[in-house]
């Protein structure tokens, strides 16, 4: 390029009408009637979905790479092919309830990226590359985030071609049947830098009328599943003081997980999500109560201490009840943080462009999380209304889209060298 003639990257923006246009497209494939979209993965779709994205990608002059756990890679040559490609990506595959931005936007925005860079005639040192993972949502097929897990060789690909749906349906079999079955051996796939872009999938940079999330890292997350143990007997006949009533304290240790993520602000979270009574009758004093734990906290030493603190709480009351009170691991995630400079490349772009900004972390996994382990890696959140997702009402202004997709721009043009 004529450097006389070049435009001044600092100048440069993208067009907010062409990616809200191609989010609204996609969206349309598996629509539903609430305005969201059902477009689980691996399913015909899925299929339909994929190939929009890739001719889009065709089109702006991209090559395309598919690994054989049907990831999809779309890159945009750089002056120098032989470094590895500045990545940016997420997901297209949706809750069977979803919206049309969760994962979608990431995608969208790094296509976008490029067709501002082709419309600018802008060559980058390094080539840029836009992926979408397969399964992220891990709602038809566990385990969630499965392409990028099997490319970050967090479990095999055999595993992950014989997890079955519903129906008995595998991964291996489904991704046949659509037909994206790469030759390219998942991992086999340098990435110099990865940024993904996102709604925040929560109410914090709406609640505090800011435009960008600089997402510092991945809260860690521990999964209990807790069982107490009493005795049923007639809710008329027993005394209270003679009961051995499980839910009632079931109910204590529900607190505690509260209170627990209370006094480790500000990014203790403390759930229970899921309840099961026996014997579930309406004048029987439950017997047992089985109940789900989800703790996260910004760092792993912090979450294994609210769950340190929730288990002792739960071994006094068993103590002082004579009641069993078993908590068992049923799944964990570390904690992860994110690259200094890919945070601070966010950082630096939001601040640049003008876009009002704040430190955030995600309380949700992301596929950023598996590249985080393999490349300098960072996230770009924007606000989504009301902080709801994983909803078909689920929605986001298009000037957050936009805004959110240019400082992946900046972001993305430090790391590539132009």
């Amino acid at each position: 390029m004529n450097t006389a003639t070049a435009p001044n990257i600092d100048t440069l923006r993208i067009n907010g009408e062409r990616l809200w246009a191609s989010l609204m497209e996609l969206a349309q494939i598996g629509a539903t009637p609430k305005g969201g979209v059902c477009r689980l993965t691996l399913t015909d779709l899925d299929k339909q979905g994929r190939d929009l994205v890739l001719r889009w990608a065709k089109e702006a002059g991209m090559t395309v790479t598919i690994d054989k756990i049907g990831n999809g890679f779309m890159r945009r040559a750089g002056r120098n092919n032989s470094l590895p490609p500045i990545m940016t990506g997420s997901h297209i595959d949706t809750q069977p309830t979803g919206g049309k931005f969760d994962g979608n936007y990431g995608v969208l925005a790094g296509l976008e990226v490029v067709r501002t860079l082709n419309d600018h005639g802008i060559e980058t040192e390094a080539p840029v590359e836009v992926a979408f993972w397969t399964n992220e949502e891990g709602s038809r097929f566990v385990p969630v985030m499965m392409g990028s897990g099997v490319f970050a060789k967090a479990f095999s690909l055999e595993t992950a071609y014989a997890a079955t749906d519903t129906e008995g349906k595998s991964v291996g079999d489904e991704l046949k049947r659509i037909g994206y079955i790469g030759d390219q051996e998942p991992g086999d796939h340098p990435i110099g830098a990865y940024f993904e872009t996102h709604i925040e999938q929560g109410p914090v940079l709406e609640d505090n009328d800011v435009t960008i999330g600089v997402v510092s890292g991945v809260l860690g997350i521990r999964w209990f599943d807790c069982t107490v143990t009493g005795m049923e007997a007639h809710a008329g006949p027993t005394p209270m003081a003679l009961r051995k009533d499980a839910l009632q304290l079931a109910t204590h240790i529900m607190q505690e997980t509260v209170a627990a993520a209370l006094r480790h602000a500000p990014h203790g979270r403390g759930t229970v999500g899921m309840v099961q009574v026996f014997p579930n009758s309406r004048n029987v004093i439950p017997g047992r109560v089985k109940f789900s734990i989800d703790l996260r906290n910004a760092t792993d030493a912090l979450v294994d201490q609210m769950a340190d603190e929730v288990k002792a709480f739960a071994a006094k009351l068993s103590k002082e009840t004579g009641m069993e009170v078993k908590i068992e691991p049923s799944s964990s995630y570390s904690a992860i943080s994110f690259h200094k400079d890919c945070v601070d490349a966010v950082a630096r772009a939001a601040k640049k462009l003008g876009y009002s900004n704040m430190p955030a972390v995600s309380g949700a996994g992301h596929d950023a999380v598996y590249m985080a382990s393999l490349t300098p890696a960072g996230m770009i959140f924007i606000p989504c209304k009301d902080g709801i997702s994983h909803n078909e009402i689920e929605d986001a202004k298009p000037e957050h889209i936009t805004a959110g997709c240019n400082v992946l721009l900046h972001a993305m043009l430090e790391r590539a060298g132009t």
